[in-house]
């Protein structure tokens, strides 16, 4: 039989392990996780270099209510709920299997203080109110969700709350002026040659 054509038994066994899950552990800002993901999830064989970027760079308290923007299977908003013991971490994302996946690392490295929802943004959790949002904005995000996820955000923040996000460089002036536009504040926390980390504060009202 052509090597083109293998014969049932061989593509059942790559079928199997195309299907099985992948595992790894790493450590983030100090905390060691444990992590199981699956092909279709963002960077599931290890953690993203703009993840590992805005953890390393992020302010978080012990108390803080957190929310992870698009959280994927959970690296960030796990790792926040590791960092603010005394907080409860949301974890969104509109993609089903992700929250599943973020359910499912949680339980796993025994992390209690967290909830994981499928969520369009902020539509599921519009009775919240968070000290820190964070996400890693993929590069096809479009100027009018961007805009969506600020004024969202800045609804339901505390005040004096922090929002920080991850980008390619290459979008950085696009994030200023959104920062700028609805927050009316900008810092430009760490730019590298591939992500930049950005962040802004929620000033009283």
């Amino acid at each position: 039989m052509s090597a083109a054509f293998p014969d049932v038994h061989t593509r059942r066994a790559r079928q199997a392990e195309l299907k099985r899950d992948l595992e790894f552990e790493d450590t983030l800002a100090g905390e060691h996780l444990r992590f199981r993901t699956t092909w279709g999830l963002f960077s599931p064989r290890r953690i993203d270099d703009g993840t590992r970027m805005l953890l390393e760079r992020m302010e978080v308290h012990a108390d803080d209510d957190c929310l992870d923007l698009g959280c994927g299977y959970g690296p960030i908003g796990l790792t926040l709920a590791r960092k603010a013991p005394q907080g409860l971490t949301t974890l969104v994302d509109t993609n089903y299997l992700a929250v599943e996946y973020s359910q499912r690392n949680a339980e796993a490295n025994g992390i209690r203080n967290v909830e994981c929802l499928t969520s369009n943004g902020f539509s599921r959790i519009r009775d919240r109110r968070f000290d820190l949002v964070t996400s890693n904005l993929p590069a096809k995000v479009g100027r009018e969700m961007l805009q969506t996820y600020l004024l969202d955000a800045h609804e339901q923040m505390n005040p004096g709350g922090r929002i920080y996000v991850v980008t390619i460089t290459g979008l950085r002036r696009f994030i200023e002026k959104g920062f700028k536009d609805v927050f009316d504040n900008y810092d430009k926390v760490k730019q590298g040659r591939e992500y930049t980390v950005a962040a802004a504060v929620r000033e009283p009202d």
